[in-house]
């Protein structure tokens, strides 16, 4: 297929351009820089330049294409809502793309997303749609496209790692240098969801090509990593102390990132590996924590 991909030289896109093409897929992979389209061109993609606050843009250079991987998301996260509301009119104008044809289009949402509740691991076949984090828009907007009769499947992420970045624990490894400490909350018992980039990109191209409406799937490797034995291993790697922040401190010392701290993520990838026949192979994230150069 020729496949339209956003983000197609961020974290996970660069990942996944290999994985389309070595596939036999072509690739139109976004970039607003001239040094990312240097970037895809080395690869063997086709450039298409676009930016997340452009939808119209996007959806012009979607039409073209058979299929779409959205992967592009603004991680600015001192600014979440703002960036999640934007992310759903990127979703809506693909939408707009694919109206009145079978087409595949994939978006990215959070495995927080499929949680039932009561410290239960995320899964495939739920969709809480009264989680409180903001990310819920592109699962929202994702929805009403399905109801329009676009062939929508969603990847959800955990916190995707390799030995450079690592999701919400990037940050953390900057508060610990910051502070002086390596921190987590409380005990530090509330768990995060894990996978390794390449097995997150393999599962995207399995998405793409398996077609299926309201699908969702979970790129999981490791159900529940503890916060604690995060915060454990960036202090063995920054050689800076471990210490428990209690609740009421958070906001003073985790700023912005104090509404993720504490949070339990837990998630499952089960159904996605018996759909899909995907199965993580990856580090995992502790692993590769320990083999950062910090």
């Amino acid at each position: 297929m020729r496949i339209f991909l956003t983000g197609a030289t961020g974290f996970i896109g660069s990942a996944l351009v290999p994985e389309l093409i070595q596939a036999g897929h072509q690739v139109v992979g976004v970039t607003r820089s001239d040094a990312g389209a240097e970037a895809l061109a080395a690869a063997g993609a086709e450039v298409y330049r676009g930016t997340l606050e452009d939808p119209e843009g996007l959806r012009d250079g979607a039409a073209k294409t058979e299929a779409v991987i959205h992967t592009a998301f603004d991680h600015d996260f001192s600014r979440f809502v703002e960036n999640c509301e934007k992310d759903r009119r990127v979703i809506a104008a693909l939408g707009q793309a694919f109206a009145g044809s079978d087409r595949p289009l994939v978006i990215t949402s959070g495995v927080g997303m499929g949680s039932p509740g009561h410290g239960l691991p995320a899964v495939e076949d739920v969709f809480n749609d009264s989680h409180a984090n903001p990310r819920i828009a592109s699962e929202l907007a994702g929805n009403a496209l399905l109801e329009a009769g676009i062939n929508l499947s969603v990847v959800r992420l955990p916190q995707v790692h390799n030995t450079l970045k690592q999701g919400l624990i990037s940050p953390l490894i900057e508060i610990a240098r910051q502070k002086g400490v390596s921190a987590y909350v409380g005990e530090g018992r509330n768990r995060y969801a894990a996978g390794h980039v390449l097995d997150a990109a393999h599962l995207y191209r399995l998405a793409v090509e398996k077609r299926q409406p309201g699908a969702r799937y979970h790129a999981v490797g490791e159900e529940g990593v503890e916060v604690r034995a995060i915060a454990e291993a960036l202090g063995r790697g920054l050689d800076l102390p471990v210490v428990s922040i209690p609740q009421e401190k958070a906001a003073e010392h985790f700023g912005w990132m104090a509404m993720f701290a504490p949070m339990d993520l837990p998630a499952s990838s089960t159904l996605t590996q018996a759909r899909l026949g995907w199965h993580p192979t990856g580090p995992t994230l502790i692993a590769d924590l320990d083999a950062m150069r910090y």
